[in-house]
Formats: C-alpha cells, sequence, structure tokens
C-alpha cells in the first residue's frame, strides 16, 4: 500500500509542472522588416493570415529583447489602430508578442513598429496581407447557430399562449 502511494505521489510531483508548462508557439511563416538601425523578425504561427482568425504574433529585435523597447500599432484597411507597447508573449518569455489576436477585416495590414535600444530609436512598417475569414459567411453561421433557440422560443411562447387559455377556461367553470 505504500508503494502505491508512493507510485502515485511521484506520479503527481513529475506529471505536473510537465502539464502546467504552456505548449510554445509553433511559427510556420517569419518575415524581417527594418526598424531603424534594427532588424526584427516577425513571426505568425498561422499563414497565410484570415480575417477573423486568432493566431500569434512574436517579434525579435536583432536577436535578443533585452535592452529594447517596443511599441506597435497595427493598422488595417478601415481601423487606424491604437498604438500599444510591446510585451513579453506569455508563451515564449524571450520574445515580444501578441496571444491569440485575430485581425477583424480582410485587406493589407500595416504592422508599424517603433523600437528603442542602444543603437538609438527607430521605426518601421512591415505590410501583411489578410484573407478572407474562413467558413461559412457570418449570416448563415449565425442562422445556422440560433435557429434551434428561435425555434425553442416559438415552441415555448405557443404553449404558454395555450397553456395560459385552458387556465382561463378552467377557472371560469369553477367560478
Amino acid at each position: 500500500m505504500r508503494a502505491l502511494i508512493l507510485a502515485v505521489a511521484l506520479l503527481f510531483v513529475v506529471a505536473a509542472p510537465a502539464y502546467a508548462a504552456p505548449p510554445p508557439v509553433e511559427v510556420v511563416h517569419a518575415e524581417n522588416v527594418q526598424v531603424g538601425p534594427y532588424d526584427v523578425r516577425a513571426s505568425f504561427s498561422e499563414w497565410p493570415l484570415r480575417a477573423e482568425r486568432s493566431l500569434d504574433f512574436t517579434f525579435v529585435p536583432d536577436g535578443d529583447i533585452s535592452g529594447h523597447q517596443g511599441m506597435l500599432r497595427m493598422v488595417g484597411p478601415h481601423t487606424p489602430g491604437e498604438q500599444e507597447r510591446l510585451a513579453r508573449h506569455p508563451r515564449a518569455r524571450t520574445e515580444w508578442g501578441l496571444d491569440i489576436r485575430a485581425l477583424p477585416e480582410e485587406g493589407v495590414w500595416k504592422l508599424e513598429f517603433t523600437v528603442d535600444g542602444p543603437k538609438g530609436p527607430g521605426s518601421g512598417v512591415l505590410a501583411v496581407p489578410v484573407g478572407p475569414r474562413p467558413g461559412p459567411p457570418a449570416v448563415l453561421s449565425w442562422t445556422l447557430g440560433l435557429g434551434p433557440v428561435i425555434l425553442g422560443a416559438v415552441a415555448g411562447l405557443v404553449v404558454w399562449v395555450r397553456g395560459r387559455g385552458r387556465r382561463r377556461a378552467d377557472s371560469w367553470t369553477w367560478a
């Protein structure tokens, strides 16, 4: 019995850290962009990019982010974008990144970088094509998804209205 308890305890001690470790970011495409004096590698977890499809972005200036500060503004075809500070990616701690971010519309998106580091400040732009959203059109998806809910609501309304009429008839006959 002691051996079984010891084996189970050892299993939890060994398996818990491995299970808790986040999976690494799978990079399927990378592009380099010149940001002033820095060469920044922009990596993507999906390629080609699609609208409304979540993916991870990672960015690395000249091999390492230590001693650097970065800002990013994502400008879409009809989206002005807000400038945001680049932080470490939660699953790739040695790189800057955006975790599970989706671009809302198709067209050419511009990633506008500003990097400040030992070589001074710099800025650069990477144009990235984003294709149409995958799957059926959004209206069809919403219709199919909400169809059962709408049918259930209509059926509930019919049952409620019919039941209300019977209750009134019963109350009239007993009064």
